[in-house]
């Protein structure tokens, strides 16, 4: 199960490593020194998983080679399996969460066989009937990204996990725009109460934008996930780059993330024990301005508020007034509490 940590911090490597396994290790290690719950590799093979023939998308064509295609493209960042059982030992070893994205039917067999307990499934895969159905038979948790989707479309994805044996307890949706990267007014971080109220699910955020302002928005509007592209430079040749943070900008999101996250806090309104000692020394008391004798009338000549809380509350004022006194007072003597006895 997803660990119940808020929020739960996935540091997408992806393709990032540039078909490099000590790069992808870096990247790991990176993620996990940063304070990051789960580094994200992908997993496919390209010839089942795009025509020689594909074109790349925009952003592909801009931060890539020009003339190759996307097969190509892909062809020199895809990892084995056994590659994967390299960086998930390595994983393991450090303590950091290992996390893939399968993008064809024989990568999600791939990574039951690694022994992973739950898979991500990528924005473009959202409408791929029999992918959804195999990863929903596989047992295993799963994560969504609904990238470049309608509302419908996620809907239908949704039941057709749940028809084929996916809890509701094992799925998670994250809110997410697929340009890279994503331009502020393209977020609709309101999506994500959108998905909280229709479907009752655990929500988050992976976020394309350029900086971590996104991400720690979407905390406060109650993400419990958030994916966040990492790279080691950004100035690196990979289609993914310039979409990601570097280590220390993750780090910085961990931290902004992980207090927002305190900070939402409970929604009831009383006070917290952080606050004991200010309530006492801010709010006021009544006190006496002048000698009062035992049965004499309190009036407003007699009273006045002052600092600290410590006696009778300020709030008191109109119950303490017209009634007699319990007992004497002396000139500026905090008012006692046991006033107040039988009085209201």
């Amino acid at each position: 199960m997803l660990k119940d940590i808020a929020p739960y911090i996935i540091a997408e490597a992806g393709i990032n490593h540039n078909g490099d396994l000590s790069t992808a290790k870096q990247l790991i290690q990176a993620a996990h020194d940063a304070g990051a719950n789960c580094v994200k590799f992908q997993l496919f093979d390209p010839q089942n998983l795009v025509s020689k023939k594909a074109k790349k998308a925009d952003y592909q064509v801009s931060l890539s080679q020009p003339n190759e295609s996307q097969f190509d493209m892909l062809k020199k960042v895809a990892f084995t399996k056994n590659d994967h059982q390299a960086l998930l030992t390595f994983s393991h070893a450090i303590g950091i969460d290992y996390l893939l994205s399968p993008f064809d039917l024989n990568s999600i067999k791939e990574i039951k066989e690694l022994g992973l307990e739950m898979l991500k499934i990528p924005s473009g895969e959202i409408t791929n009937t029999p992918y959804l159905i195999a990863c929903a038979q596989s047992g295993l948790e799963i994560i969504m990204s609904t990238g470049m989707s309608t509302i419908d479309e996620v809907s239908k994805a949704v039941t057709l996990l749940y028809n084929n044996g996916v809890k509701p307890e094992r799925l998670s949706l994250l809110q997410c725009n697929s340009a890279y990267p994503t331009p502020f007014k393209d977020v609709h971080l309101n999506v994500i109460q959108t998905y909280k109220d229709r479907f009752k699910l655990r929500v988050g955020f992976s976020d394309h934008t350029l900086g971590i302002e996104a991400s720690i928005a979407a905390v406060a509007l109650g993400a419990s996930i958030i994916e966040k592209h990492l790279s080691l430079d950004t100035s690196l040749p990979g289609p993914d780059h310039k979409a990601s943070i570097l280590p220390s900008e993750l780090k910085a999101l961990v931290s902004a993330t992980r207090n927002i996250a305190l900070a939402l806090g409970s929604s009831e309104k009383k006070p917290t024990p952080s606050e004991k000692n200010t309530r006492d020394v801010a709010r006021k008391s009544i006190f006496s301005v002048r000698p009062i004798k035992k049965g004499e009338l309190f009036t407003e000549h007699h009273l006045q508020t002052l600092r600290p809380g410590t006696g009778m509350s300020a709030s008191h004022w109109f119950d303490i007034l017209g009634k007699p006194s319990k007992r004497d007072y002396t000139a500026g003597e905090i008012l006692d509490k046991k006033e107040l006895i039988q009085r209201i």
